[in-house]
């Protein structure tokens, strides 16, 4: 019993460090996919979704930001990927992300889709700016610390649990043990008297 207790606990404690990691590598992890193939425009496009942030995840620059998290920010990646096909290089679009890109660009699929779709709010903000805001944060180690500090302390408090748990039932077993070591004693004294 007390080697599959043992198992068990080993599993969870390697399931807990595999999911800590997991979690902290992909907030760290670039996820950004794009559909530009030259190289130039894949560096442009990288240099500036690591400039802007994620607008659902405003901790982590729109690069880490998946479709998953937020399909407002992947349709931007899809805005950015027009404006550098247009030409534009990474300076002049983070510029104009934050100053905006004018009235011109209700022109562009994306906005476009945006205004159909009723999301006159991000339409607005693309053509006048979203302000400073926008522009990612230089460092995250502290949300990346934060995550980790708190898989440990959930690793910790499960294996305090277990060992709690664990521990008498190990102690119920040794004096069960010894109970029945204890009645066959006895049982082989009576036997000797008889």
């Amino acid at each position: 019993m007390k080697a599959r207790t043992f198992i068990d606990f080993r599993s969870i404690l390697v399931a807990a460090f595999v999911f800590a990691v997991s979690a902290s590598s992909s907030l760290v992890a670039d996820s950004t996919f794009t559909n530009l193939t030259e190289p130039n425009q894949i560096r442009t496009f990288h240099d500036v979704t690591d400039r802007i942030r994620c607008i659902c995840i405003p901790s982590i620059p729109i690069k880490s930001c998946s479709f998953n998290n937020c399909t407002v920010s992947a349709k931007l990646k899809l805005f950015i990927e027009n404006r550098i096909r247009a030409g534009e290089d990474a300076d002049t679009i983070v510029n104009k992300m934050v100053h905006g890109f004018g009235p011109e660009v209700v022109t562009d699929p994306i906005v476009a889709k945006f205004i159909e779709n009723g999301n006159q709010g991000m339409a607005q903000s693309i053509v006048v700016g979203f302000g400073p805001d926008i522009l990612a944060k230089p460092d995250s180690t502290w949300i990346d610390l934060s995550i980790a500090a708190a898989g440990a302390l959930g690793v910790l408090l499960m294996y305090l649990y277990l060992k709690r748990r664990t521990a008498p039932k190990a102690a119920i077993a040794t004096e069960v043990d010894g109970d029945s070591s204890f009645h066959r004693y006895i049982s082989e004294i009576e036997e000797k008297q008889k």
